[in-house]
C-alpha cells in the first residue's frame, strides 16, 4: 500500500512552483508509505509517490517507467493477477526490469491503453504520465477501496490519494462546499465525486479520468450488471462460493512482509481466517479489539474461531483515551466522516501493525451477501406490504399512520411502526433514501437552522442516492438496496474508514468478500436466496456452518462501534462543551448552535439519543480546526 501525488498541466509547460510543491504533497501522505519516496519531473508533469513495500521490496521504488523512459506510472494498491498478465506481455515482447506488479499496469498501458483497467483484478489507483503524447490517465478499482481525490486549480490537474496533500499546492483554493454539509450531517459522508472542498472531486470508483489535448475525459469502465439470474440450489450455490471466497483469499496471500488478518466475531472475517489457514498453516496471525462495554465486544467469539483455526492470535481489551484517539480517529479521514467505527478500526489497525504489514479483512460481506438485516429486512417487508396496499389511497392512509405513530424509542421495537409506515406511503427509492440517512433530513435541517421540508427529494444528495437505486435493473427490493449500498454505501463510509485507520498505522488490509468476480456472483445469486425470510447473509451462514465452530452462532451479535452515546454523557462532555459548545467554536457559522445545546443538554441528562447527530457535528468541529 502506497500513497500518490502529482500534477499535470491542461496546456504548456507546468509552473516550476506547482511542479516542486510535490514533494511537500508527498510528505503529507508519509503515514502511507513509510519505505521510500520517488518522483518523476517532466516538462508537463510531476509524479509523486510514497512506497509501503511489500512485493518486490529490493526493486519496486516507484515512479516506475517504460523500456525507453517515455511512460511513468505512480500505483497504490495490489494487483492479484499480475503474474498472469506479466506473462501475457512478456509474449507480446515488453520487457520488465523489477518483480513488482505495478510494472504490469505501465505494459498493459502500452499494449492496450485505457482498456488495460478491465484486465485487473485488485484494488488500485494509479496515475500514468505518457511523456509521448503528453497524456496523463488516472484509474480507480471497481469498488473504491483505494482513494483518489483531483483538482483542477489554474488550468493544472492536481490529484492525491488524500485530499489534505491537496493544499500544498500554491494554487490551492480551499473554499468549502457549504451546499455538501446538509447531505453530511444525514449520511455521515461527503458523497462522491463531491468532497468537503468545492473545488477537489473524488474519482468514483469503477472510473477513469484522462487529461489529453487540454481536455479531461471521465468514463466508468465497470459496473455489476446481471442480477438474480443462477437457479442453482442452495448446496450448489454454497459450493461456488466456497471455490470463488477461497481462490480470492489464496490470491491475496502474496507478500515479501508479515501478513495477518483482522478478526472480529462475525462469520466474514471467520471465513476469511478459515481460508487463509488453511494456506498458512502455523504462520496465521489473527488481531481483534474490543471495548470494556459488553455491547462493544466480540472478543470472546473471535479467540473461538482463533482457536478453531490454530491462529498466533493477539487480542486487546481498549479503554479508549479520547485525547489519544479523538484527533486521528475524527481528521484522519482527510474530509469528515462521522462513522464512530473509525475509532476501534484505528484501535486494531495499531494492534495489527504491531505484528503484520498486511492484514485481510472480512468487509464487504454485508453489503453483497445481504447481512444489514437492520436496514434490508424491513425494506422487503416495506415492498411487499406497498403492493399490497389499496393503490394510491391506501399508501397515503399509511404515511398519515406513520406520522400519527407514537416516536417514543421508550417504545418495545415491534411497536416501533412509525418508519415502516412512512416508508409505505413513498417509492421504493425514497424508502432506501430515508433509511440510509442516520439523520433524517428534518433533523439535519433544523441543525442547519433551515425550516423543514415535507418532500425528501429537496434535500441535496437525494438525487445522487436514488438514482443509483433505481439503475439497478432487478425487480427485487432487496438487490436494488444492495447495489445501492456498493455505490453509495460502501466506497464512502466503510472503504474510507478501512482505508485511512489502516494507513495512518502504515498496514495495507485486503478485502476478499470484496473481489470483483466474488460481488459479481453475490449479485446473480436470487435475492430470496440471500435473504431467507428474516434472516440475512443466508448463504454465507450456511458455508460458515461448514467451517467455523459451530459455537459461534449461538452467541450474540455485537457491533464493530464505538460507545459514542456514553462518552458524551461522560468522559467526553467536557471536551464537547469546550469545543463545540464555546462562543468561538468553527461550527458557529454553519450550524444552529441553540440546536447543538439543546441537542447535548437533552442527551447528557439521559432524555434522548442524540449521539449521532452530536458526533457528527464534533467531527466537524475538529475537522474545521486543523
Amino acid at each position: 500500500m502506497c500513497g500518490i501525488c502529482g500534477v499535470a498541466s491542461l496546456e504548456g509547460p507546468i509552473d516550476p512552483a506547482v511542479g516542486a510543491s510535490v514533494r511537500a504533497m508527498a510528505r503529507a501522505i508519509y503515514h502511507r508509505g513509510p519505505d521510500s519516496d520517488g518522483f518523476r519531473d517532466s516538462e508537463t508533469a510531476v509524479l509523486g509517490f510514497r512506497r509501503l513495500a511489500i512485493i518486490d521490496r529490493a526493486g519496486g521504488d516507484q515512479p516506475i517507467g517504460n523500456e525507453d523512459g517515455t511512460c511513468w506510472i505512480v500505483f497504490n494498491g495490489e494487483i492479484y493477477n499480475h503474474h498472469e498478465l506479466r506473462a501475457e506481455l512478456v509474449a507480446q515482447g515488453h520487457r520488465f526490469r523489477t518483480r513488482a506488479d505495478t510494472e504490469t499496469i505501465l505494459h498493459g498501458w502500452e499494449q492496450h491503453g485505457p482498456a488495460v483497467v478491465d484486465r485487473l483484478d485488485g484494488m488500485f489507483a494509479f496515475a500514468i504520465h505518457d511523456e509521448r503524447t503528453r497524456t496523463t490517465f488516472v484509474a480507480r478499482d471497481r469498488v473504491g477501496k483505494k482513494p483518489l481525490y483531483y483538482a483542477v486549480f489554474g488550468g493544472i490537474l492536481h490529484f492525491a490519494s488524500e485530499l489534505p496533500a491537496l493544499r500544498h499546492s500554491p494554487r490551492w483554493d480551499g473554499t468549502l462546499d457549504l451546499s455538501a454539509l446538509e447531505g453530511y450531517l444525514s449520511l455521515g459522508y461527503f458523497l462522491s465525486p463531491d468532497s468537503i472542498v468545492r473545488a477537489v472531486r473524488k474519482l468514483p470508483p469503477g472510473h477513469w479520468l484522462r487529461l489529453q489535448d487540454g481536455r479531461i475525459e471521465i468514463q466508468r469502465y465497470w459496473d455489476v450488471t446481471e442480477f438474480d439470474t443462477d437457479t442453482r440450489d442452495d448446496a450448489a450455490l454454497v459450493d461456488a462460493i466456497d471455490s470463488e471466497l477461497g481462490r480470492a483469499v489464496r490470491a491475496r496471500l502474496e507478500s515479501e512482509v508479515p501478513l495477518g488478518a483482522f478478526l472480529s466475531g462475525g462469520i466474514d472475517s471467520g471465513l476469511i481466517v478459515s481460508y487463509m489457514a488453511e494456506a498458512l498453516g502455523d504462520r496465521l496471525v489473527t488481531a481483534s479489539v474490543g471495548f470494556d462495554q459488553a455491547a462493544h465486544n466480540e472478543l470472546d467469539a473471535a479467540r473461538l474461531t482463533a482457536t478453531h483455526c490454530h491462529a498466533r492470535h493477539y487480542e486487546e481489551t481498549i479503554q479508549p483515551r479520547l485525547d489519544e484517539v479523538l484527533t486521528a480517529a475524527t481528521t484522519g479521514s482527510g474530509e469528515p466522516l462521522a462513522d464512530s467505527s473509525t475509532i476501534p478500526t484505528w484501535y486494531v489497525s495499531r494492534s495489527a501493525r504491531a505484528h503484520v504489514t498486511v492484514a485481510l479483512s472480512g468487509d464487504g460481506g454485508d453489503e453483497t451477501f445481504a447481512g444489514y438485516d437492520f436496514r434490508y429486512v424491513p425494506h422487503v417487508i416495506e415492498e411487499r406490504a406497498r403492493r399490497l396496499a389499496l393503490g394510491a389511497p391506501g399508501r397515503r392512509l399509511a404515511g398519515w399512520l406513520g406520522d400519527a405513530w407514537p416516536r417514543s424509542p421508550r417504545l418495545p421495537r415491534p411497536l416501533r411502526l412509525g418508519s415502516l409506515l412512512r416508508n409505505m406511503a413513498r417509492d421504493p427509492a425514497s424508502a432506501y433514501y430515508m433509511d440510509l440517512c442516520f439523520l433524517k433530513p428534518d433533523k439535519a435541517r433544523r441543525l442547519l437552522g433551515r425550516p423543514a421540508i415535507e418532500d425528501p427529494s429537496l434535500s441535496p444528495v437525494y438525487a445522487a442516492v436514488t438514482d443509483a437505486y433505481r439503475r439497478c435493473t432487478s425487480q427485487h427490493a432487496l438487490t436494488r438496496a444492495q447495489y445501492a449500498d456498493l455505490h453509495v454505501y460502501m466506497p464512502n463510509d466503510p472503504l474510507v474508514k478501512v482505508d485511512r485507520m489502516s494507513m495512518a498505522h502504515s498496514l495495507e488490509v485486503r478485502c476478499p468478500l470484496l473481489d470483483r468476480r466474488v460481488v459479481e456472483m453475490a449479485f446473480r445469486i436470487p435475492a430470496p436466496k440471500r435473504q431467507r425470510g428474516t434472516t440475512g447473509k443466508w448463504l454465507l451462514r450456511k458455508l460458515a456452518e461448514r467451517r467455523l465452530p459451530a459455537e459461534l452462532s449461538r452467541l450474540p451479535k455485537r457491533g464493530f462501534t464505538a460507545p459514542v452515546a456514553e462518552w458524551l454523557r461522560g468522559v467526553g462532555a467536557s471536551c464537547f462543551r469546550d469545543e463545540v459548545l464555546a462562543a468561538d467554536s468553527r461550527v458557529n457559522g454553519l450550524l444552529d448552535p441553540s440546536v447543538v445545546r439543546v441537542w447535548f443538554d437533552e442527551h447528557h441528562a439521559g432524555q434522548a439519543n442524540h449521539s449521532y447527530g452530536l458526533w457528527a457535528v464534533w467531527v466537524l468541529e475538529r475537522w474545521l480546526r486543523l
